[in-house]
């Protein structure tokens, strides 16, 4: 639940990083904020794929972090940086369809008898 939360914000982001990129030349903070979010994003997809055991999905998202990183930009120019964004946005949305993580099975409880039992 919390990973498909983080997964639609990060694509928002991307979506925002692609509207601002489209109407100004460089937007400031709020495209440094949009990168940190889409790079955080990746990060957690990384993890999620790892503990998953898709390691082709891993090697992506690490080209999504470090393409995204905020401390050391990647320099591209516009049309590549908004093939770029289109690229990560699907990539996303495809996490979002294809990794899913098995839930959790709940604990039993001591005090809870369960069907078929003898009692002492």
């Amino acid at each position: 639940m919390v990973m498909n939360g983080m997964k639609w914000f990060s694509a928002t982001a991307v979506l925002l990083l692609m509207l601002l990129l489209s109407r100004h030349a460089y937007a400031g903070y709020s495209t440094v904020l949009a990168a940190l979010i889409v790079w955080a994003g990746s990060m957690a997809v990384m993890v999620q794929a790892a503990g998953l055991r898709k390691y082709v999905w891993v090697s992506m998202f690490t080209l999504i972090g470090v393409l995204f990183n905020p401390v050391l930009p990647v320099s591209l120019s516009r049309s590549s940086l908004l093939a770029a964004d289109c690229a990560t946005l699907a990539m996303f949305l495809l996490s979002l369809a294809t990794l899913k993580s098995a839930p959790r099975l709940s604990i039993a409880s001591l005090t809870d008898r369960t069907p078929g039992s003898l009692s002492l």
